[in-house]
């Protein structure tokens, strides 16, 4: 990879994620106290995903559906939306009040801004998704593992969960194939338009 281009991605997801950590400061002592009153459980969701080349690390959330959410999968899964080995539902019953707040404004994400600081994930690249799922990859899907995944990306800014799996994995290649600096640079300025909008965020 390109040694300028990858200097200046990582100089740029610093800054970033410094200056939105400081800008939604104010607001995480709220968004803490509006999940603890509404639903028993932690603040944080933490759960283990695949970053560049396949190696795991704990993703953050704040936590926006009922405690032990994960252990009824199962049971749902014949009701997910998406094609693929990605679970989503749009009208999941698990999401607290609060928590559909946080995932249609995606506040709920803020937390991934430590990860971007730790390296783990970059503003601009592929969704980290599960071990599990990762598992059921095709051959030419796991070509998106080459590069640090990231927070947004071409599939954010299409639509998010009104695209089905394939054209996901589709887009999360181009980014691989075209992936420059000012790419990355139109990729954030088109992001904030698509969450005020909240287009597929649920």
């Amino acid at each position: 990879e390109n040694l300028v281009y990858h200097s200046l991605k990582r100089g740029t997801d610093i800054a970033v994620a410094l200056f939105l950590l400081t800008l939604f400061l104010p607001m995480i002592p709220v968004v803490t106290m509006l999940i603890r009153l509404d639903s028993p459980g932690p603040i944080f969701f933490r759960q283990k995903r695949v970053g560049r080349n396949g190696k795991t690390f704990n993703f953050y959330k704040f936590r926006s559906m009922v405690s032990g959410a994960e252990s009824v999968i199962g049971a749902l899964r014949p009701l997910s939306g998406v094609d693929g080995p990605v679970f989503k539902i749009k009208d999941d019953p698990r999401i607290t009040r609060v928590g559909r707040f946080l995932r249609r404004s995606s506040l709920d994400e803020l937390p991934q801004l430590l990860n971007v600081l730790k390296g783990e994930m970059s503003i601009v690249g592929p969704r980290p998704n599960l071990p599990s799922e990762v598992s059921q990859y095709l051959p030419w899907q796991k070509r998106r593992l080459e590069v640090t995944p990231g927070i947004t990306c071409f599939w954010q800014i299409a639509g998010r969960s009104h695209i089905g799996f394939q054209e996901w994995m589709r887009l999360d290649l181009e980014y691989v194939r075209k992936r420059s600096y000012v790419t990355d640079l139109k990729i954030m300025f088109k992001t904030v338009p698509a969450v005020i909008a909240r287009k597929g965020a649920y």
